[in-house]
């Protein structure tokens, strides 16, 4: 499938830093992450427990689509999508080569 110029543009794709990062209980693959994405915190499920422990991912630049609708997941309200690279069906998440401000677009 395809997608327009037009559809691409309408996304919105942001750097974040991550300020915290917790297990969700009952959940063996869910991380309940706290994002600053420059304008607001957001909150953000991500699948990434059998890959990361959450205390490294404090601090850590990642790239988020900021636009996508909210999705309620085990209880916890998801509002965006950190981007990973699918490496071998385990996830590796997409950082900035250097240190970018919160907030700042990717194009």
């Amino acid at each position: 499938m395809t997608i327009s110029f037009d559809e691409f543009m309408k996304m919105d794709i942001r750097i974040g830093r991550i300020i915290s990062a917790e297990r969700i209980k009952k959940s063996k693959k869910l991380l309940l992450l706290k994002v600053d994405i420059g304008t607001e915190t957001r909150q953000l499920v991500a699948g990434l427990a059998p890959y990361y422990k959450p205390e490294d991912l404090i601090d850590q630049e990642i790239v988020v689509l900021t636009n996508l609708e909210p999705k309620v997941i085990m209880g916890y309200r998801s509002e965006g999508m950190l981007l990973a690279a699918d490496v071998d069906s385990v996830p590796v998440i997409l950082k900035p080569e250097r240190d970018v401000p919160p907030g700042s677009k990717v194009t």
